[in-house]
């Protein structure tokens, strides 16, 4: 079977917008100038689903949550039906208990959050590829995801694309609507994470909590770690590479590799 590559995205879903993001044109046109090959299924990490603890959702078929508030009536319209993905999920507890981490959960009612249906709705519209969700954890390292990312890459020749969605800048408070050049802060740590990743610096990524502008960037680490973990599961020796960048609001980073 062929070896599937890891992906980190920023799911692209703004709060009052319905119109076509340039994010949302690129994510419809994924199987054609990304991933041809059809996953078996997906394990997507997603930093929206933050526990204690790894935790993987164990279900037949996936709910969609509308885990957001004072969003355009569109998005609540908007459904994703995928079909679970529990043997996924059962694996995956199997390699992180293998490798060493002592408690993962399962949650046999979680659907999927916006971080995940919200983009592969578009990467996939049909719904027919089984999906499984992994929690992040915030109040650990980013060492720590990379290591969970590590384990858990043999998933990757068992035919399931590994997806962490979150953000490369992700400032919420900071947000504006208004029309502007890119803040510098943003700027300047956007910067910084592409040229790292394209560089092969992956340990200065790994420890990205002493970056320029961090804590702006990223108030809370749990749009970044989703990156770890795909970067970990890309195994030794791994090249970045950037499929797509993109910016909104000012201060919310749309890189995709």
């Amino acid at each position: 079977m062929e070896m599937m590559d890891t992906f980190f995205f920023q799911h692209a879903l703004k709060r009052h917008a319905e119109e076509e993001t340039p994010s949302w044109e690129f994510f419809k046109t994924w199987k054609e100038r990304v991933e041809a090959c059809k996953p078996k299924a997906i394990l997507i990490v997603s930093a929206h689903w933050v526990t204690s603890h790894p935790t993987v959702n164990v279900v037949d078929h996936s709910d969609t949550i509308y885990d957001f508030d004072d969003f355009s009536p569109y998005f609540y319209k908007l459904k994703y039906p995928a079909p679970g993905a529990p043997q996924v999920a059962t694996r995956v507890k199997e390699l992180l208990s293998k490798s060493g981490f002592q408690t993962v959960h399962e949650d046999r009612t979680r659907g999927l959050d916006h971080g995940a249906w919200f983009p592969l709705r578009l990467m996939y519209p049909d719904a027919d590829i089984p999906v499984c969700e992994l929690s992040v954890q915030k109040d650990m390292d980013g060492r720590h995801h990379y290591n969970i990312g590590q384990a858990i890459a043999p998933l990757r020749s068992e035919g399931v694309m590994i997806i962490g969605s979150g953000a490369a800048v992700n400032n919420v408070a900071a947000i504006s609507e208004d029309e502007g050049p890119v803040f510098s802060w943003a700027l300047e740590f956007g910067t910084w994470l592409k040229e790292s990743l394209l560089d092969g610096r992956f340990d200065e990524v790994i420890r990205f909590e002493k970056a320029l502008h961090v804590k702006m960037a990223h108030p809370e680490p749990s749009h970044f770690y989703p990156l770890l973990v795909a970067l970990g599961a890309a195994e030794n020796g791994a090249k970045a590479h950037l499929i797509h960048d993109t910016w909104d609001d000012r201060c919310v980073s749309g890189v995709v590799g």
